[in-house]
């Protein structure tokens, strides 16, 4: 009985990773960041006031495929990670950085396209929200590009086998590469909701 008493207490009061519990509550905080534009945006789109849906740049369908192909080639590089195909992690990793980058010029180039058709987000608030969301997940994917460059850098950085399997075994890498995973798919998932719902009310 005392013994089930000490493996409870041992369960409740072990040391936690702060980086790991850091990460959730900065992606909790920006779910509810969002959430609360999102729900501004219906409540202002209510009124109808100056309000005309216009339709999303057919570019951003594109830079939607790159970023969940972006997800894919990270998983396929945590995968050679965990099973010491080094070579092919590099590929996997810079892959994604690539797309990662790619997602940005993307979402830049379709803002181009909503300029040059003449709209303004001071006669129509709907287009100022397009900007404010793709805006703001822009800022969570520079993020992830800054901590993909390092990983891609530390790949290229430990090319031997050697090398590099003494980087996949050092418990501080791994823990970077499974947090980096983590927030990498976080913004993926958050962008294909976001453009769901900006392709719901606005359309192509």
């Amino acid at each position: 009985m005392a013994k089930a008493s000490t493996v409870n207490e041992n369960r409740l009061t072990k040391r936690r990773e702060p980086f790991n519990f850091m990460l959730w509550l900065a992606i909790a905080g920006s779910v509810l960041v969002f959430t609360v534009l999102l729900a501004i945006y219906v409540l202002r789109k209510s009124t109808g006031v100056y309000w005309t849906d216009v339709p999303l740049p057919q570019l951003f369908w594109v830079s939607t495929m790159a970023i969940v192909v972006s997800s894919l080639t990270l998983h396929l590089a945590n995968h050679c990670f965990r099973t010491d195909r080094y070579p092919q992690f590099r590929m996997y990793m810079g892959a994604t950085l690539t797309l990662g980058v790619l997602f940005v010029i993307l979402q830049f180039w379709g803002w181009k396209q909503l300029i040059e058709r003449g709209v303004s987000t001071v006669n129509n608030p709907s287009v100022g929200f397009i900007y404010l969301l793709s805006g703001l997940h822009i800022v969570h994917i520079l993020i992830g590009i800054a901590a993909l460059t390092w990983a891609v850098f530390q790949s290229f950085k430990n090319s031997s086998y050697v090398d590099s399997f003494v980087f996949s075994v050092n418990p501080p890498n791994q823990l970077k590469i499974k947090l980096l995973t983590i927030y990498w798919h976080f913004v993926d998932v958050l962008w294909l909701y976001l453009f769901g719902f900006l392709l719901y009310h606005h359309g192509i």
